[in-house]
């Protein structure tokens, strides 16, 4: 009889969860609880480092709740999912989202922030992990955060060294990057058409065979399967299509580099960081302001 209880109770509590949204039910079925705004102005007053791991985690959210999503999906492509898979994917979604927040307030209390996410192509979470990652006190000019961040070519990682820049920085500059190519049709946009142009300008060299010296230099590298688009292009003496749409990226988001600097410098010190020596040089390119500053 006892057994039979315990069945007829267990029926019931699913009959009536069948019935209510997941909301009405126990405790451990109520969704992730709402960024409260004392704990949203706290975000505010984080330190780097505490900004930095929150980056980092969301991230690795993301990542989580994508891989989630995709199982959730699979398995409901025969039948419905569970709902507790789907509650779980939800709750992934729902804290990410208030992580997101709450890098926001971190990155809008600061004026650098502020001027990061007028930027399209920029929001909070990479506004924010610039911000805890570049200390501009350690960075007189933009090439110290070229190479903090892994963009500056010169900067090799040889075997058994040290890795000669900041993993999570760089990775934030191919974000940035890659954004930058998804906004290039915006009415606003300024570094997508940057990638645009710099993209035809890397093709015509390319077509040119400006990169010959380069192509063969990677053949004695690496040893490459013939069937590859890199050997293909290798063998003629250019560069792969993919290799030349990265380097376009990679301009655009080391120009956006150098207008963050000039921003973290005059917010900093309270006057524009001096010219690179290059740009002081007779026939050289004209100084790029950054744009919509100051504020």
């Amino acid at each position: 009889m006892e057994s039979e209880a315990i069945v007829s109770e267990s029926t019931t509590l699913q009959e009536r969860r069948k019935k209510k949204p997941l909301t009405s039910l126990a405790p451990e079925y109520i969704p992730v609880e709402r960024i409260k705004q004392d704990i949203r102005l706290a975000a505010s007053t984080m330190s780097e480092q505490e900004a930095r791991y929150l980056v980092d985690l969301y991230y690795m959210m993301q990542e989580n709740r994508k891989a989630a999503a995709n199982q959730v999906r699979a398995l409901g492509e025969n039948t419905e999912p569970n709902a507790t898979l789907a509650w779980v994917a939800g709750q992934a979604e729902s804290l990410e989202a208030q992580v997101k927040k709450a890098l926001g307030t971190f990155s809008q209390s600061r004026v650098v922030g502020q001027w990061a996410e007028s930027i399209v192509g920029i929001g909070p979470v990479i506004s924010a992990g610039l911000i805890a990652n570049i200390d501009i006190e350690k960075a007189p000019t933009v090439g110290h955060i070229w190479r903090f961040a892994g963009v500056d070519p010169t900067v090799r990682w040889e075997k058994g060294q040290k890795r000669p820049w900041n993993a999570s920085l760089k990775t934030l500059v191919w974000k940035i990057g890659d954004s930058f190519v998804k906004f290039h049709n915006h009415e606003r946009d300024i570094y997508g058409k940057v990638y645009v142009a710099r993209k035809e300008y890397e093709v015509a060299r390319n077509e040119r065979g400006d990169n010959a010296e380069y192509a063969a230099r990677a053949l004695e590298t690496k040893r490459w399967r013939p069937e590859t688009e890199a050997f293909k292009a290798y063998s003629v003496g250019k560069l792969p299509a993919g290799q030349i749409d990265a380097r376009a990226k990679r301009y655009a988001a080391k120009l956006f580099l150098a207008h963050l600097h000039h921003v973290m410098y005059e917010d900093r010190y309270g006057v524009p960081p001096p010219l690179p020596y290059i740009l002081t040089q007779p026939g050289h390119v004209h100084f790029i302001a950054p744009p919509g500053w100051p504020l």
